[in-house]
């Protein structure tokens, strides 16, 4: 009757024909049972383990294509897929066919129904039957076979609009159960809307181009400072095909909101130029530089419209600043300057004035703290979720995203369900379709909610979607193009939207932040790292004769350090930071004093040479050498004191020996200690010590006088013979000799040679 009706060009109501086909599952639902109940124990005695599918599980269906995903009168649906047989036994009489549900009603509606996986005699719909099927004779264990099914929308039986179940199941016969039975279903959604309704649901989707750290605080001794890169990964994310490429291309035919991490355009605007990459020890140049170009080049031109993001400096995780990292001192600085350096690092790469005036927490969970975090460093704006900012109003619809939540600030929420819509493995063309024909029936559903208001939904997906995600993303959002039920938004025009007075505008309080997400977070002992890395960096810095060479790269490797992209890696994130550590003590190290070994003075007075080398290739000034004397009474220095100081200044690649007046009172041992400070008494590097031997008659000396009065005894010999020999008989000569003390020998050369011209091996190698 159906099909002739059909002939006739007179369709029966979708609730007629679905009554019709209700009642005969019914009639036979009793003998169909009794069918089933038969072979149960037979499978069971033959010893059966449970492994091999059994039921309406015994064939996987995949829905790979479903076109077009939103069908409109005259349209021919097109379904294509596979089907697998996973039982132990093959199938004969296999046909595979469409079933078409009644209408949902509401979004938990299209929830409840996703999650059902078998089929359920009374509850699943007829097949639509006739010529609209796929048949195979036989299909053996583990044996797959595509299939595709076309029937025009006319047959469907679809009536107001809305969002239809639509089911492909594979009936078939076995060895075991020689009858008819549905081996295996799936199930996904079809959205119905015939023309363009007059209220329509504006739909904010966030394009995120966000990565993982790639930048090292190294750069190369050129005065250009060369970049150094940890891997070259990031061109493999830039090259044709890889993620940030398609995310790039895909966006640029979407009408979306770019939110991108400036770390990211500065990492890749690094890669047009000469750049290194680690290697073992060493470093290698970079050879993608025309990959890099063709990257900004193409986001260049796909933002041109002006609806872009920046967030702050390297994405910081504000969460884990609020809840581990703000009551450690200087933390909050660092995201203030993250902030800063977002607006103009977009702007002069892209050449697009970007809006800094949103903070994004991770899955856009929120509680007090991380508000406050949020927008400690000036935003205004904070992208939260319906699943952290939950309506507890008992509202029947979704209210609009926009809403205050006190002081100023806006909670821009997001709706949970379109924004975690594509996560999971979207590579299987099966799990992508599924995902696409849910969005687009949500997004429907949503429309139907409240037909008399327009309403403006954000959609933020997750932070660094796969290749296969942003395909679908991409897909789900190109199914909305023909506007009949969506029209698109920026997201700072949804921002600005009237709030719904009756949604929700309080925070959750702390314990409702989630646990999966606490867990996820950087430690405390991160923010002591980057706190520790901080106060020797300012140290270093004051020191220098261009410390810009070092603050910008420092400062971006410390934002970096505090990264979300570190969720989930712990060790990477704690290697990052002790690199960008160990790297700046190294560079600390290049100035330092040069040992001495023990000294001997001869003599109540000398000078002591001090040597200070700077192997950094830029000059160092604003130090203090202080030399200390640990017993003054012993030996004193310069004006009489245990303690005198002098200033440094050294050219790059040089040595200073610096001399210290000493003056000895008693013979002996004396300690003595060289430090370097900055010129506000900070100390700089390892103290040197070393000993002072105090001896008023040295052996030397003493080998002097002896000689001395040898020769005297022997000149008193001659002198005596002499006259004795002249003068026998008469009155001898009355030997003598003046004593006195021997003459003080200079004091000793310095132990090091004038300043060396010779440049060192290593320098600063930090990126700007």
């Amino acid at each position: 009757m159906a099909e002739a009706a059909d002939i006739q060009g007179i369709g029966p109501s979708p609730a007629r024909r679905w009554l019709r086909r209700t009642a005969a599952l019914i009639i036979g639902a009793p003998l169909v049972a009794t069918l089933l109940a038969g072979p149960a124990a037979p499978a069971a005695q033959a010893g059966g383990t449970g492994k091999a599918p059994t039921g309406s599980e015994t064939v996987d269906v995949a829905l790979n294509t479903l076109a077009p995903s939103a069908p409109v009168k005259g349209d021919t649906l097109t379904v294509s897929g596979t089907v697998t047989n996973r039982g132990k036994d093959a199938i004969t009489q296999a046909v595979v066919d469409l079933r078409v549900g009644p209408k949902l009603d509401s979004r938990t509606e299209i929830d409840t129904a996703a999650r059902r996986t078998g089929y359920v005699l009374g509850s699943d719909p007829a097949p639509i039957g006739g010529k609209y099927t796929v048949k195979f004779a036989k299909l053996s264990s583990g044996i797959s076979q595509d299939f595709t099914l076309s029937v025009p929308v006319g047959k469907l039986g679809l009536g107001d609009d809305g969002v239809y179940q639509l089911g492909v199941s594979l009936t078939g016969q076995t060895s075991r159960v020689q009858y008819d039975q549905v081996l295996g279903i799936e199930r996904t959604f079809l959205p119905w809307q015939e023309e363009e309704r007059d209220s329509r649901t504006k739909v904010t989707y966030l394009w995120p181009l966000i990565a993982s750290a790639h930048v090292t605080a190294e750069t190369g001794t050129d005065d250009q400072q060369t970049p150094v890169f940890a891997d070259d990964d990031l061109a493999a994310e830039l090259a044709p095909g890889g993620r940030l490429e398609q995310l790039v291309s895909l966006g640029s035919q979407l009408p979306v909101t770019w939110v991108i991490d400036p770390d990211l355009l500065a990492s890749v605007d690094a890669m047009t130029g000469n750049y290194r990459v680690k290697s073992g020890d060493t470093t290698v140049a970079g050879t993608n530089q025309a990959v890099a170009k063709q990257w900004l080049t193409a986001l260049e031109a796909a933002v041109s419209d002006g609806k872009v993001v920046a967030l702050p400096f390297a994405d910081p995780d504000l969460a884990s600043i609020a809840h581990r990292g703000k009551n450690v001192s200087g933390t909050l600085s660092h995201l203030q300057t993250a902030t800063e350096v977002a607006g103009m690092t977009v702007q002069t790469i892209l050449h697009v004035k970007p809006s800094t005036d949103f903070a994004w927490p991770v899955d856009g969970a929120i509680d007090p703290s991380v508000v406050d975090v949020a927008t400690s460093a000036g935003a205004h704006k904070v992208i939260a979720r319906s699943d952290s900012l939950q309506e507890t109003g008992g509202l029947t619809y979704t209210p609009t995203a926009a809403r205050p939540i006190g002081g100023g600030t806006t909670a821009v929420v997001a709706d949970a369900r379109l924004s975690t819509a594509f996560q999971g493995d979207m590579s299987k063309a099966g799990k992508s379709t599924l995902a696409v024909q849910k969005f687009l029936a949500l997004t429907l559903a949503l429309t139907e909610q409240d037909t008399d208001t327009e309403r403006s939904i954000v959609v933020a997906p997750q932070r660094m979607p796969t290749v296969a995600q942003a395909q679908s993303m991409a897909r789900a959002l190109h199914g909305l193009d023909d506007g009949r039920w969506t029209q698109p938004l920026g997201l700072v025009d949804a921002a600005a939207a009237k709030p719904d007075a009756d949604a929700t505008t309080s925070v959750p309080g702390a314990s409702q932040y989630p646990k999966k997400l606490r867990s996820q977070e950087l430690p405390t002992q991160a923010f002591q790292d980057i706190k520790s890395t901080q106060v020797s960096l300012n140290n270093f810095q004051v020191i220098l004769t261009q410390p810009e060479r070092v603050v910008t790269p420092f400062g971006n490797a410390l934002n970096r350090s505090m990264s979300t992209s570190w969720r989930g890696r712990p060790l990477e994130a704690q290697q990052y930071r002790d690199s960008v550590r160990g790297y700046l003590q190294d560079l600390v190290g290049e100035v330092q004093l040069i040992s001495k070994s023990d000294v001997t003075l001869s003599g109540r007075s000398a000078t002591i040479p001090v040597t200070v080398q700077n192997r950094l290739l830029q000059g160092v000034d604003h130090l203090v050498l202080r030399l200390k004397s640990e017993n003054a009474t012993r030996l004193k220095l310069n004006d009489g004191g245990a303690v005198a100081e002098q200033p440094i200044r050294i050219g790059p690649g040089h040595s200073q020996s610096v001399k210290f007046d000493a003056a000895a009172n008693v013979n002996g041992q004396v300690q003595m200690t060289a430090q370097l400070y900055t010129e506000d008494g900070t100390p700089y590097g390892g103290a040197m010590t070393f000993t002072v031997k105090v001896s008023e008659l040295t052996p030397t000396v003493l080998l002097v006088i002896a000689g001395g009065l040898l020769l005297l005894v022997l000149a008193g010999i001659r002198m005596y013979t002499h006259r004795k020999r002249a003068n026998a008989g008469g009155a001898g000569g009355e030997d003598g000799e003046d004593g006195g003390e021997p003459e003080q020998p200079s004091d000793p050369t310095p132990d090091t040679g004038p300043e060396s011209g010779e440049p060192s091996d290593s320098g600063e190698k930090v990126e700007r």
